[in-house]
């Protein structure tokens, strides 16, 4: 019976140390959320603005050459509503693991100040910024406006009667619209904003004879103008754009006046040191890829990468200088 008690005793014990060892072992192997088997599932890619924009093309190109990188697929979703603010507020919200990114826009630098949202640059783990394209302004292709002056006696002739659109109000391409007034020694009432989800309902609005102008970027426009069915008019750029030198810039009408709307990725704020670096590599990597830059190249983007410090740098640039434009009622 002593014996008989003893081996069950010892058992008990080497059942006790086997399963410490094995719990142990649980806790210490790899997960799908480690840095060293990351990325281990599908990742979301989130969108603010509507499909077909400049930001919609961008992040779904990016995300198909990035998948490559990273071997698991990225799934691109649109999150529209409030001005960006819905699909900004839902990156910033999500866990910091890798698992979902999405596209950080100029709106960024803009919303904060018009009391839409508190969100800033600062809610993000910014990874690099991928575009960066100057604003146009575009008209129907039977529009009877041939050249920039021919609109802009329109709306002297006419004030208020002709609408504009683009994105939503106090957006970068409302910004790029009242800038291109005040160039013009004219009130924004001139040519009233009609709000929008993004540049690509707008063209649609414009195409439906709804509204009579498009201030957005020639990357987004640039199918319709292919297809005969809009015409850009001058692009608020400080010089012609390579991808489109027919198009004259402002400042050869004499209105001194230059804008750009931008596109990063980036992830939530708090993101893994070790992730970041992992995806910091994978992005290196699509941004190299033939794909990556022939499909955005053909639609006419202005390829702009900025990485590390020099992102953080320009992003507090723009939020001041988009602040100041802002305040002064541009």
């Amino acid at each position: 019976m002593r014996k008989t008690a003893q081996s069950l005793a010892i058992n008990y014990k080497n059942l006790l140390l086997f399963l410490f060892a094995a719990f142990f072992l649980f806790q210490c192997s790899p997960s799908e959320s480690t840095p060293d088997t990351y990325p281990k599932r599908p990742i979301t890619y989130i969108v603010p603005w509507s499909p077909g924009g400049m930001t919609d093309m961008t992040s779904r190109v990016m995300g198909a050459v990035l998948q490559n990188a990273l071997g698991q697929p990225v799934n691109v979703v649109n999150r529209t509503g409030g001005g960006g603010v819905v699909g900004h507020l839902a990156l910033s919200q999500a866990q910091p693991d890798g698992y979902t990114l999405g596209a950080m826009t100029v709106e960024i630098t803009l919303l904060h100040h018009t009391g839409l949202t508190k969100l800033t640059h600062k809610d993000y783990t910014p990874l690099a910024l991928l575009v960066n394209n100057p604003a146009a302004i575009t008209v129907r292709a039977d529009a009877p406006w041939d050249s920039l002056p021919d609109l802009l006696a329109e709306i002297k002739a006419r004030p208020g009667e002709l609408q504009a659109s683009g994105t939503a109000k106090d957006g970068i391409w409302d910004l790029a619209r009242k800038g291109f007034l005040k160039a013009a020694d004219l009130p924004e009432s001139a040519m009233p904003w009609v709000p929008s989800q993004g540049a690509s309902p707008a063209l649609q609005e414009l195409l439906a004879g709804g509204i009579s102008v498009v201030t957005a970027s020639l990357t987004e426009v640039d199918a319709l103008r292919k297809a005969g069915q809009v015409k850009s008019l001058a692009v608020m750029a400080d010089e012609r754009l390579s991808s489109f030198p027919e198009i004259p810039t402002l400042k050869e009408y004499g209105l001194d006046w230059s804008i750009g709307g931008w596109a990063s990725i980036s992830a939530p704020a708090g993101l893994d040191p070790a992730v970041k670096a992992k995806l910091d590599s994978a992005i290196q990597v699509a941004i190299k890829d033939t794909m990556y830059i022939n499909s955005l190249t053909s639609a006419g983007a202005n390829l702009q990468f900025i990485a590390g410090e020099e992102l953080t740098t320009f992003l507090e640039a723009q939020d001041k200088t988009n602040e100041v434009l802002m305040k002064n009622g541009e």
